[in-house]
């Protein structure tokens, strides 16, 4: 089954960080992502710029309308994304307790739905 695990942190932490201590974190995500994939768990990810690169798009009655930056404001960000492969949840929790920077913020972990070859979502409401 398909797991997103999906990175938080508070970008005012990272951005504290000296140019050594943020190369030592990215080094730790890439032997992690090297380990994930030799045992068969890393399908995709990536980290994401900040949130100040961010844009909301929202369509409402038919009009689109897009607004700087996340939806919501909170402590933490989202930073970025593991798509991992787990036989079930205590697996993935113990794949993504791994993750370098959940010592840092969280790690938050979500079952992915697996959409249905005509277009409609599985296992509960339909995608938009």
């Amino acid at each position: 089954m398909k797991y997103l695990a999906l990175v938080y942190y508070d970008e005012n932490i990272m951005n504290g960080m000296s140019q050594q201590e943020w190369d030592a974190l990215n080094n730790e995500c890439s032997a992690c992502v090297e380990s994930l994939s030799q045992r068969g768990h890393f399908i995709t990810g990536s980290p994401l710029l900040p949130v100040n690169t961010a844009t909301t798009v929202r369509v409402r009655n038919g009009k689109t309308h897009t607004t700087d930056g996340p939806f919501a404001e909170t402590k933490e960000q989202l930073a970025g994304f593991y798509m991992l492969e787990a036989k079930d949840l205590n697996e993935a929790i113990a794949l993504a307790e791994k993750i370098p920077p959940a010592r840092y913020g969280s790690i938050e972990v979500r079952p992915a739905r697996e959409l249905l070859s005509h277009g409609n979502a599985a296992g509960g409401a339909q995608a938009g």
